[in-house]
């Protein structure tokens, strides 16, 4: 897309430029919303609501609803002053209109990974904890949350009576969730223990413990009330069906698929990816089957971890190399933003996940790990990849570039706006992409980045067949997919142990469209690049790869539609 501001791509992407008229207006939307998400405050380093949540209960979500319907009028209204604005319009009108179409289905969200019960857990994790100060703000965070989980709960109540119960298999697995949490030596635990190690005064340790004793009983008490009142009414099924699958994937990919043609798709796609990995099984063992070249992998002492102390120290080598490798050659990543962290976090849950920076960058980006307690030895091989989609270039690279641009796009762009086909379209993209730049030419790491790349080809699969009710291939039975049937398919087709497998199973079938965000967010940007590679082959211009990407990760985090509307040739 020609801009029609001075110096639009490459390092210039990231120059300043003089506020609109319409970024006053997404600055002033913005800042409403945060004023009723404080926990997103906090996600940006900003002080004065350390203590302080969201209201979750029915009125508080209408209270948003009625926010984000006001700004959709007066959005009609606006008209850009240049390229960036007409971006910013593009890409308010379909989130904030996706927003109010998901409250208006009338659905509280109850999932094993991202709804409310973790979230409320997950921004003490965000919060500093060195000085006095930072843990009386911990204490009254901890003080406020059963009030939170009060309001949540109200909601799932008040959805429960318009007929929008969630599945048997959420309500159980969040209430286990919600149990673990509270015990003794549970993610709220740790607080008790950090203030101590911190020494700070006695009454700030007891407010600690008053407010960890409080957050603990909140989550028993909501886990006795799912399994008590909500569980008898959760329903067998699964499936959420055609109609609420299409408005999940429109939000969680910010465009409208061909559901038949994405999952056929799917299927292709998954057997190219066994047939790569089949080809990178020879360079291991000539005659060797992907699962005996995989043993041959985690048989070599060199591609062990033993404990996670193994695993975060080689994570941050990796991250450290690979930012240092990538940095002013491949890609700019000017400072602050050359700094990652990688953490192992305080939950047992599994999965790994990226926490962006604070805006000012007075806390890093980090990456989380969460081991489950029985995942005690790690290899290097199948987890390489890992690290670059949530650190450099993946994840890090994306989110922290959005939050660096501040004199150049409105808060709203850089902070306000999540679309996991962008976000995850752009890590999957960032793994390839290694490959493509020469840094998985060890064969063990290629079959790596090669297993991650099946488990979310699988994932569109698994995804949009179980909650469509699309017929499985004939491998898997040929009918009508069922949860059983397709369990089996994921055992086939994702590299994880079987805690993690218990736990990805679960959450494709409580978040619905999310996981096929990925593969399809990378299919967007592989198709945008080659566009823009084409156009540039045709007026005889040599494609800058580096320039490309910095273009395009200085958008902030926008739909795949309004990506497209932007990145044009």
């Amino acid at each position: 897309m020609s801009s029609s501001t001075p110096e639009s791509t490459g390092p210039a992407a990231l120059s300043p430029r003089t506020p609109t008229a319409v970024d006053a207006f997404a600055e002033d939307y913005f800042e409403r919303l945060l004023a009723l998400n404080p926990e997103e405050a906090t996600v940006l380093g900003r002080p004065g609501v350390e203590t302080e949540y969201a209201d979750y209960s029915p009125a508080g979500r209408e209270e948003v609803a009625a926010l984000q319907r006001e700004t959709l009028t007066r959005l009609a209204e606006l008209q850009p002053a240049d390229d960036i604005d007409a971006v910013t319009l593009h890409a308010m009108a379909e989130r904030i209109g996706l927003d109010v179409a998901l409250h208006d289905s009338g659905r509280t969200e109850l999932n094993n990974l991202a709804s409310p019960p973790q979230g409320v857990r997950m921004v003490l994790e965000l919060m500093p904890a060195q000085t006095e100060q930072d843990f009386t703000h911990l204490a009254g965070r901890l003080r406020n949350l059963p009030a939170a989980l009060d309001g949540y709960w109200a909601s799932l109540v008040h959805s429960a009576e318009q007929g929008h119960v969630p599945a048997r298999r959420q309500v159980e697995a969040v209430a286990q969730q919600c149990r673990s949490y509270a015990t003794d030596d549970g993610a709220l635990a740790g607080y008790l223990t950090s203030g101590q190690q911190a020494q700070v005064s006695a009454a700030t340790q007891d407010a600690l413990a008053a407010g960890t004793q409080a957050a603990q009983q909140a989550y028993r008490v909501l886990a006795q009330r799912l399994e008590t009142e909500l569980l008898p009414q959760a329903p067998e099924t699964d499936a959420v069906g055609i109609e609420a699958y299409s408005l999940a994937s429109r939000y969680f990919t910010g465009t409208t698929l061909d559901l038949g043609e994405t999952y056929r798709w799917g299927l292709e796609e998954l057997a190219r990816l066994v047939a790569a990995q089949e080809d990178v099984a020879q360079q291991i063992k000539p005659g060797a089957s992907v699962q005996e070249a995989k043993a041959i992998l985690d048989a070599d002492p060199a591609r062990q971890l033993a404990g996670t102390a193994a695993l975060q120290e080689w994570m941050q080598r990796l991250s450290d190399e690979a930012l240092a490798a990538l940095k002013d050659v491949h890609f700019d990543i000017p400072a602050p933003m050359d700094v990652l962290e990688c953490m192992i976090a305080p939950t047992q849950d599994g999965g790994v996940y990226y926490t962006g920076p604070s805006d000012d960058f007075s806390r890093p980006g980090r990456m989380w790990w969460s081991v489950p307690p029985e995942d005690e030895s790690f290899t290097t091989w199948t987890e390489t990849t890992t690290v670059y989609h949530e650190g450099v270039p993946g994840h890090h690279l994306q989110i922290a570039t959005a939050t660096l641009v501040k004199d150049r796009l409105n808060s709203w762009r850089r902070h306000g706006s999540f679309v996991s086909g962008f976000a995850e379209g752009w890590a999957l993209y960032a793994e390839q992409l290694m490959a493509e730049l020469g840094f998985l030419t060890d064969p063990g790491d290629l079959m790596g980045m090669y297993d991650m790349q099946r488990m979310r080809a699988a994932r569109v699969v698994f995804d949009i067949g179980v909650h469509c009710g699309f017929e499985a291939p004939p491998e898997f039975g040929g009918e009508t997919w069922t949860p059983e049937r397709g369990k089996e398919f994921l055992r086939a087709h994702l590299p994880i142990s079987p805690a993690q497998l218990d736990f990805e199973f679960t959450r494709y079938l409580g978040w619905p469209g999310q996981a096929p965000s990925y593969k399809v967010g990378q299919r967007v940007f592989e198709q945008i690049r080659a566009e823009r590679e084409a156009a540039a082959q045709q007026a005889g211009e040599t494609f800058d790869l580096r320039a490309f990407h910095t273009e395009l990760l200085a958008l902030g985090m926008v739909g795949l539609d309004t990506l497209r509307f932007a990145m044009r040739p």
